[in-house]
This record gives C-alpha cells, structure tokens and sequence, in this order.
C-alpha cells in the first residue's frame, strides 16, 4: 500500500500487455507480407486483373460456393480487424504518452486516429494519424474487393464448355490490403520508438499512479466525493450523491461520437431510400451507365444475402483501362465504407470508458478492484467491449453484401472492359438495421447514469488521483474516517470498507483549510 500523498510507489508497468501487443503486431507483419508476396505472385502469373482460384464445384452448386464464399469474406474481415486492432493498441498506448510528455492527458481513452501530439513529423501527429485513418479505410475497402468468383471454361471456338465455379482471390486488392497494414504497422513502431512509454496497461489506475508517481498529475484535495462532471466548478467537500452523472455528460468526445453514429444510421436509411427511388424510376427501362435488376422488395423478396433474380438492385458501370478501373472502384468504395469505419472506429471512445468506469466500480464490490488488466482478456469480460469487437467484421461484411463489384473471373482474369457495382436494397437495409441496433445500444450504454454514491470518473486521471489516497494492486473504496465537520472517504487494501454516510459531507484526509459544502 503506498499513499498517494507520498508519491506513490505502485504502479504496473503491465509487460504482459506489452508483449500481448507485440505478438499481435508479429501476427499483422506475417500476415501483411503473405497477402504482398501473394499478390505480387499473382500478378505477374496473370496481370492487374488476374486471380488466384480455389475449391472448385460443379456449375449446380454454385448456391453452395456463393455461401462459402460470404465465409471467407467474413473471416478475411476478421483477419482485418484482428490486426488492426492489434496495431491500433500499440498506437493508442503511444498516443497516451505522447499526450502525457506534453501535459495534455486528460482521459485514458481518447479517439486515437482523431487526437493528434504536437510535431508535424511526430508518428502521433496530424498528419501520420490522418495517413493512418486513410489506410485503416483502405484495409477494409481492399478486404471488400479481395473476394470474387471465377468460372472455369474450356474455350474452343464454336464451342464453350463451363467446367466449374470457383472461389477467387485478387490480385491487386490483396496486394493492396498487405501494403496498407504493414504501413500502419510501421506507423505504430515508431510510434513506440519517438516516446517513453511509462504503462502499457489499458487501465486507469496503473497510468494515473504512473503519472502521479513520475509528478506529471497531482492529486486535489478536498475533492474525495467529487466526480468527473464536478471539475469545473469550484468544488471542495460534498455530500454524496445517489446517481452519478452519464458518460454523455461527463466525456465531451462521447456527444461527438454517438451523434456520429446516428448521421451513419441516416445515412445508410437515406442511400436505401435513393436506391429504391432510382430502381422505381428506370425499372422499365436502363439508361446510359444504369441497369436495375429484380422485383419490387417485399417481405416475400426480402432475404440476407444477395439474389439478383429476385432482390431489387441497381447497377452501374465503370469504364476505363485496369488500373484506371481498380482506381476508380477503390475511390467509390472508401468514399462510402469510409464514415461506416470511422464511426466504428471512434466507437471505440465509448467502449473503453464505460469499460474504464465498470472497473472503477469494482471497488465497492466484495471482491475489490484489481488495477491490472489484461488487454485480451478485457474484450471477452466487458459485454460492450465483446459487442464492438464482434460488430466491426460483421458491420463491414454486411456492407460488402450491400456494394459489390458485379463481375466475376473466367479462367483466372477478371472480365475487362468495364466493372459494374451492385447497389442491393435489401441489403442496405439490412446493414441500416443493424447499424440502428448498434447505434440504439452505444447511446443507451453512454447516457447510462451509474447508481450509488461511488463518485464517477469514466477513466479521468486527475478525479482517479483526487479519489484513490491509497494505491495497491487490489483496492476498495468507502468511508475511511468520520470528522467534524467533514469526513473522508478513500480506498484501502484492507478489504471492503463501510458505505459512504449519505448524510455526511466529504473533504478528505488532511483537510485544514476547509471551504463551505456545496
């Protein structure tokens, strides 16, 4: 046990987390070089437009490969997401120190792509965070083009004999998708190279005693019954309150982030509704550049994945030589799945702080709060956190299901000439209902106001410092002294300490020179 008032002498350095990190930017190098070396292969085997091909069917089971083709595209954007979440980690603990050596902490979370260190060259400046949120974009917009089809046939004029259907891979996105992650890799380790890193913990507390133990924050007194919301009023002692306020209230960044959410949510309700007006207006007849295919949506049409005999859908067509075509389709793909991964992305913000503010919580509990986290671990025991993780694959892959490139390989070359892009209405609003649900959940979780007197902190360093006074690997948090006229509430490794005296005001240990409660 070390009192805060001493400078404390406690603080995990959380070398596991480091490690853990590390491994998973190992796994994003590996991967990132395969996905180069395999396109660069396949693209001198068979051009810009060429294809590597796998498990091959019959043309009658062509319902069953466009299955299995959807799984691979779902675990690809998995793959995805691992790695950059495994770089993002080592980019956010850099960010938090970087941010720290210039005295400008003020949460343990922060939107990591959209918070910027001073210095142009800095690997946490503006202008590397915003090459860096251009290729988080490019990663899933590669990923969303990396799959196709491939028809295998035996051309021997007159005659055309389709032999099969297959699972493709291409070319250039692939190699594409590699170039992006192992730039953000690199982007990452210098990032770890130009800062000290006091904590690799993801917790609060091993970073708020770091900085208090490194004098970079220093505790307030008269401030052991003050929240986060309280900051900026001339607070002193209090009496307790029976509700905390939300992270709505208490984070400015998380207004930002869940109003973000519901312009994506509109918006994907709003390019449905276009589809579907377009699809009425020229169902009769095509116009130049614009087809439309399939039946009116009803519940009868309605499905998940994607049928263009039946689903109601809108095509229209690039033209232009290949790397002209690639670069024009990865231009109108990122331009859309661009807002859906950074809003995903600053999600993120949300997460982490109510994840930040159950720990804290934990004091009051029997079993106390542990400071120490592990960063793999924290995904499986916090449902948000599990719930985000799962959501950016499965968001990304519904909107793959809802844009796609129209045309598919034969015998290992993509069709040339022109590339059509499906625009499925079904679909859209499949992913405009689950991106509502995703909305409606993250705005519930963040205007969520915490029960009992326990002062809220949602991952604030100086209210983390102002009301933890003793610092141990296990803590709890109570009543501590009665006084006349203010008593002091503080933690302990002692075991659970009394409920707070809601009829009590609070000051803090060593409080002389005392103000009137609020």
């Amino acid at each position: 046990m070390f009192p805060a008032d001493t400078k404390t002498d406690f603080y995990n350095r959380s070398l596991t987390s480091r490690r853990y990190a590390l491994v998973g930017v190992a796994f994003s190098s590996i991967f990132s070089c395969a996905c180069i070396v395999a396109g660069i292969i396949t693209l001198a085997n068979h051009g810009i437009m060429g294809v590597t091909v796998f498990n091959l069917v019959k043309p009658d089971k062509s319902a069953q490969l466009y299955l299995e083709q959807e799984m691979v595209s779902l675990t690809l954007n998995l793959i995805v997401t691992l790695c950059t979440e495994s770089i993002g980690l080592i980019h956010g603990i850099t960010l938090r120190s970087a941010l720290a050596s210039e005295s400008r902490l003020r949460f343990n979370t922060n939107l990591r792509l959209l918070t910027a260190a001073r210095g142009w060259y800095n690997p946490n400046g503006t202008l590397l965070n915003s090459i860096s949120a251009a290729l988080l974009i490019i990663s899933y917009t590669s990923a969303s083009f990396v799959i196709s089809s491939d028809v295998q046939e035996t051309v021997m004029p007159p005659i055309y004999e389709l032999e099969g259907i297959c699972i493709a891979i291409a070319s250039l996105p692939l190699l594409i998708l590699g170039v992006v992650l192992l730039l953000q890799v690199m982007i990452a380790l210098s990032g770890m190279r130009a800062v000290k890193i006091l904590t690799w913990s993801s917790s609060p507390f091993d970073l708020t005693a770091a900085l208090v133990h490194h004098m970079q924050l220093t505790p307030a007194t008269l401030r052991c019954m003050r929240c986060v919301s309280d900051l900026d009023m001339c607070g002193g002692p209090a009496r307790p309150s029976e509700i905390q306020p939300s992270a709505w209230h208490a984070h400015p960044s998380i207004r930002k982030v869940v109003i973000s959410l519901w312009v994506i949510v509109a918006a994907c309700a709003g390019w449905a509704t276009l589809v579907m007006y377009i699809w009425d207006r020229f169902q009769h007849h095509d116009t130049e550049g614009v087809s439309v295919y399939g039946s009116a949506l009803t519940l009868q049409t309605w499905s998940f994945f994607a049928n263009e005999v039946r689903d109601s859908s809108i095509i229209y067509y690039i033209w232009g030589g290949n790397l002209e075509r690639w670069t024009l389709l990865f231009v109108n793909m990122a331009a859309v799945q661009g807002p859906l991964t950074l809003g995903l992305h600053c999600s993120d913000l949300i997460a982490n702080v109510i994840r930040d503010e159950r720990q804290w919580r934990c004091a009051t509990g029997r079993k106390g709060l542990r400071t120490a986290t592990n960063p793999v671990k924290t995904i499986f025991i916090h449902p948000i956190c599990l719930v985000l993780f799962t959501a950016k694959p499965f968001l990304h892959w519904m909107f793959g299901l809802s844009l796609t490139m129209g045309n598919s390989a034969v015998n290992r070359i993509l069709i040339e000439g022109c590339s059509p892009v499906m625009m499925n209405t079904a679909q859209i609003w499949n992913l405009c209902i689950a991106l509502f649900i995703f909305a409606s959940l993250f705005t519930f979780v963040a205007l969520r106001r915490p029960r009992g007197p326990q002062p809220a902190a949602y991952g604030h360093l100086q209210t983390l410092a102002n009301l933890v006074d003793e610092w141990s690997p296990v803590m709890w948090w109570g009543h501590k002294k009665d006084g006349i006229p203010y008593c002091h509430a503080g933690t302990s490794d002692k075991g659970p300490l009394p409920d707070v005296k809601m009829d009590c005001v609070y000051a803090g240990s060593g409080a002389e020179s005392l103000v009137p409660p609020s």
